[in-house]
C-alpha cells in the first residue's frame, strides 16, 4: 500500500513537472515570436536611383511584407473605357513589381476619395493628382460610371499585383469628418465594391482603412468621437479587417506622453482582425503650418522608439495581420527638392527609422528585435 502511494505520487509529481515545463515552453515560445507581418512602403527619401534602391534593399532585409501604396489619383477615364492605362502608371507598377521580394506578402492599397478626403479622388494620367477631366468632375461617388470605372480599376490593379491584402479605400472615416453630405452616396459605392470585388476574389482580405485618432476621445479637437464610432461602424460591415491609420503626434497630444491605454482603447473598438494599415512617429522636432499659423512638435528618437514599442506589443495582444510603418528613412532631401515647405508634406519627414543622413535610429534596433522573432500565423 506504502509502495502504491509513492509510485502515485512520483507520477503526479512527473506530471505536474511536464506540465510547468511545457506551459514554460508555450511562454517562451509567445515571447520570442510575433502573430503578425511587419513591413514599409517603398516612399523614398529622395527622387533618385540610389533612393529607390536604398529604400528596397531595406525592405528586403528588414520587412516581410510591403505596402505598395497609392493615394495619387485613379485613372478614370481608362478604367471606364478600358484602355491601357498610361505608360506612366505601367512604368510604376512593373518597376514596383521587380523590386518587391518573392518571400514578401503583398498589401495593395487604393482609394476613390481624394488626397484631402473630401471628394472624388483627382485623375491620374501621365502625372499624379491631376485635375478630373469633364465629366467626371461633375459625377457623385455613387454614380454607375464612378462604380464601374473603381471596380474596373480595383480588378486592374488586384491582377496585376496579386496581393495577399487589398485596401480598397484610404483613412475613408475622414471622408465623414471632411465632408459629410457625400457620405451616403460615398456609403453605397462602398457597399457595391466590397461586394463585387468579393464575389470575384472570395480568398482575398478586402477592406477599408480608417483613421483612428477621430475614434478616440481628446485626440482631436473639436471632434465627436462617439459620431465618428458610428460612422466607421457602417464602414466595417463591408471591410474584412479593422484597418487602422494611426499617428498619435498629429493629435491634440502632439509630441507629449499620449495615454497609456490609447491602443489597448483603439484596438477593443472592434472584433475584426486588426491591421495596422500606416503608422509613425516624429523623430526630430518640427514646426507644421496648419493654416492659421505653424505648430511646433517636439520629439527625438527616444519617443519614437517608445510609441514602435508600445505599438509592436499591444498588437502581440490581438489578432494582428500586418503592421506598416510607412517610411523607413526620413525623407529630408525629397522635402529640399519640393521647396522645404511647411504644409502637409512636413508632417511624415521625420518619421523613418533611420535618419536623413542613413543612420539607424533606436527604434530601429527595436522594430529589428520585432522582426527577428519567429513568425507564426494567427
Amino acid at each position: 500500500m506504502r509502495k502504491k502511494r509513492k509510485s502515485l505520487i512520483r507520477h503526479i509529481a512527473l506530471l505536474l513537472f511536464a506540465i510547468a515545463t511545457l506551459v514554460a515552453c508555450e511562454k517562451d515560445d509567445q515571447q520570442q515570436s510575433r502573430n503578425f507581418h511587419m513591413g514599409f512602403t517603398p516612399f523614398p527619401y529622395e527622387s533618385s536611383v540610389d533612393a529607390a534602391n536604398f529604400t528596397y534593399a531595406r525592405l528586403s532585409e528588414d520587412a516581410d511584407i510591403i505596402n505598395h501604396h497609392f493615394d495619387n489619383g485613379v485613372p478614370w477615364t481608362e478604367a471606364f473605357s478600358g484602355d491601357d492605362f498610361t505608360e506612366s502608371i505601367m512604368g510604376d507598377w512593373n518597376f514596383r513589381k521587380s523590386q518587391t521580394k518573392a518571400s514578401h506578402k503583398i498589401y495593395l492599397s487604393v482609394t476613390p476619395i481624394n488626397f484631402t478626403r473630401t471628394g472624388l479622388a483627382s485623375y491620374r494620367g501621365e502625372q499624379d493628382n491631376m485635375t478630373l477631366p469633364s465629366p467626371w468632375d461633375t459625377y457623385s461617388f455613387n454614380s454607375i460610371e464612378v462604380k464601374t470605372a473603381y471596380l474596373n480599376y480595383c480588378k486592374r490593379i488586384i491582377d496585376f499585383f496579386n496581393p495577399d491584402y487589398f485596401n480598397m479605400a484610404i483613412e475613408a472615416n475622414l471622408l465623414y469628418v471632411n465632408n459629410p453630405a457625400r457620405w451616403s452616396e460615398y456609403m453605397e459605392l462602398h457597399q457595391y465594391i466590397y461586394s463585387a470585388l468579393k464575389a470575384s476574389y472570395p480568398s482575398l482580405p478586402i477592406f477599408c482603412s480608417v483613421s483612428g485618432a477621430y475614434l478616440l476621445e481628446g485626440f482631436i479637437n473639436n471632434n465627436d468621437h462617439v459620431q465618428q464610432r458610428l460612422a466607421v461602424l457602417q464602414l466595417l460591415e463591408y471591410s474584412d479587417l479593422y484597418s487602422l491609420s494611426f499617428y498619435s503626434y498629429l493629435t491634440t497630444y502632439l509630441g507629449n506622453p499620449y495615454p497609456a491605454n490609447t491602443f489597448d482603447a483603439l484596438f477593443n473598438l472592434s472584433d475584426k482582425p486588426l491591421a495596422i494599415a500606416e503608422t509613425g512617429y516624429a523623430a526630430q522636432t518640427f514646426s507644421i503650418d496648419i493654416g492659421s499659423g505653424l505648430i511646433k512638435i517636439e520629439s527625438d528618437q527616444d519617443k519614437q522608439e517608445k510609441y514602435i514599442r508600445d505599438l509592436l506589443t499591444a498588437c502581440m495582444k490581438r489578432e494582428t495581420k500586418f503592421v506598416i510603418n510607412f517610411v523607413v528613412r526620413d525623407y529630408d532631401q525629397l522635402w529640399a527638392q519640393i521647396g522645404s515647405p511647411n504644409d502637409i508634406s512636413i508632417a511624415w519627414r521625420d518619421t523613418g527609422l533611420i535618419d536623413e543622413n542613413g543612420e539607424p535610429r533606436k527604434a530601429y534596433s527595436t522594430w529589428k528585435e520585432f522582426k527577428s522573432r519567429k513568425f507564426i500565423l494567427n
